[in-house]
C-alpha cells in the first residue's frame, strides 16, 4: 500500500510544476483519501491555468451547411443527400477552447464534484472553476482516448493536469487499515509504473546531479552492423560514478514475485532478471565488472522485503524493494543508500 502523502511527493518529482509555491500547502495538508488529494491538485492547477488563459486550439468540425466553409466532403454530401436541401457537408478547422484536453478537464471536475469521497471544501473550489468551462462540452469518461493526447510548447502546462485526470478517471480502490486511509491499488499498474520510474529518475536528478542521472539507450555489443531487428535497450535510470556505473530498472506490480507452480516457490520475475542482465553485460563492453544492475521494485501491498545481491557473469546484480508505505524521509534514505552502498560518489 502507498501512503496518500507519498503519492503527492512522487508527483512532485515526476512533475516539477507541483513544487511551485501555489502547491506548497499540499505538503502539510492531511488528506483523508487519494480522491481529496487529486481534487485539490486539480483545483489548484486549473486555477493557475485559468489565470494564464484556457488554451485554445484548432479542432476539426464536420457540418452540413448552406455556406461554403473549409473543404466540401463530397462523399458525405452524396450519402446524406444534402444537396436536396441546398446544403453541403463541409470539413473545416475551428479555433476554439472546446478542445479535447479541456473536455477531459471539465469531465474530471464533474466526476469529482459528484464523488461522495471528495470533501465539500474541494467540491466548492471545483464548482467555482467549472464556471469558466461553460463553452466546453463534457464527454464520456470511459471513451477517452488517452493515447491520442499529445503535448507541445503551447500546452505543456496541461501534461500534469491530464495525468491527474487519468488517475482519477481510471479509478482508485480505497482501504482503511488501523485508522489510516491508504491507496490500496490502482486499476492500472502500467500508469503507476511510469509514475514510479519518473519519480526515481527525477529524485536522482535533483539530489545527485554529479552522477549524471539519465534514461539512456544502450547499444548492443555486437560486431554485426545490422541491428535493425534487435530490440531497443533503454534504461529507466543510469547513474555514472567515476569508476562505477549503476543501471536501475524500476518495477511496479501488484504482485512483485512470480510463483513456480512446480516447486511451490516464489522467485524473481525471470524476464526482469534477463532484461537487467542484458543491459549490464552490453553496457560493460570491456567486461570490467564496474557496471552494476539493480531491479528496484515498489513495495506496495505485499509483505516482501527484497535486498539481494548476486555476482552474475562478473557483474553485480541487485534486487531491492522500495517501501512506499513509510514516511517519505525513509524513502529518501532508501534511495540514498543505493548510491552509498555502491560507492558511486567515491573519488568524485
Amino acid at each position: 500500500m502507498i501512503k496518500i502523502q507519498n503519492i503527492y511527493y512522487m508527483l512532485c518529482y515526476a512533475f516539477e510544476v507541483l513544487k511551485k509555491d501555489s502547491y506548497k500547502k499540499l505538503e502539510t495538508e492531511d488528506f483523508e483519501n487519494a480522491a481529496d488529494l487529486f481534487a485539490e491538485i486539480l483545483a489548484l492547477g486549473i486555477a493557475e491555468q485559468i489565470k494564464k488563459g484556457i488554451i485554445k486550439d484548432y479542432e476539426i468540425r464536420i457540418e452540413e451547411t448552406s455556406y461554403l466553409r473549409g473543404k466540401i466532403d463530397i462523399s458525405s454530401s452524396i450519402k446524406q443527400q444534402s444537396m436536396l436541401r441546398s446544403k453541403m457537408v463541409c470539413v473545416y478547422d475551428e479555433f476554439t477552447e472546446n478542445t479535447y484536453l479541456n473536455q477531459i478537464l471539465k469531465t474530471t471536475m464533474n466526476l469529482l464534484i459528484r464523488n461522495p469521497d471528495v470533501e465539500a471544501k474541494q467540491k466548492q473550489s471545483l464548482k467555482k472553476l467549472i464556471c469558466y468551462f461553460n463553452k466546453i462540452d463534457e464527454i464520456d469518461p470511459y471513451k477517452i482516448q488517452w493515447s491520442r493526447l499529445t503535448y507541445h510548447r503551447n500546452n505543456a502546462t496541461y501534461e500534469m493536469l491530464l495525468n491527474i485526470c487519468y488517475l482519477i478517471i481510471n479509478g482508485l480502490l480505497m482501504t482503511e487499515e488501523k485508522g489510516t486511509k491508504k491507496l490500496a491499488k490502482y486499476l492500472d499498474d502500467q500508469r503507476m509504473s511510469k509514475l514510479f520510474e519518473k519519480f526515481v529518475l527525477n529524485y536522482y536528478r535533483k539530489h545527485y546531479r554529479e552522477l549524471d542521472p539519465s534514461s539512456t539507450i544502450i547499444k548492443w555489443d555486437t560486431d554485426n552492423e545490422d541491428t535493425e531487428f534487435l530490440p531497443m535497450m533503454k534504461t529507466d535510470v543510469m547513474l555514472k560514478g567515476k569508476e562505477r556505473i549503476l543501471i536501475i530498472d524500476t518495477k511496479y506490480y501488484s504482485k512483485t514475485m512470480q510463483k513456480n507452480v512446480l516447486y511451490d516457490a516464489q522467485t524473481i520475475r525471470s524476464n526482469n532478471l534477463y532484461q537487467i542482465y542484458a543491459y549490464v553485460k552490453n553496457a560493460d563492453k570491456t567486461n570490467s565488472g564496474n557496471v552494476s544492475g539493480l531491479l528496484l521494485y515498489a513495495k506496495t501491498d505485499e509483505d516482501i522485503d527484497l535486498n539481494k545481491d548476486y555476482i552474475i557473469g562478473g557483474n553485480r546484480i541487485s534486487v531491492k524493494t522500495l517501501d512506499l508505505n513509510t514516511n517519505f524521509r525513509e524513502i529518501e534514505k532508501q534511495l540514498n543508500k543505493i548510491v552509498e552502498e555502491l560507492e558511486l560518489l567515491k573519488n568524485r
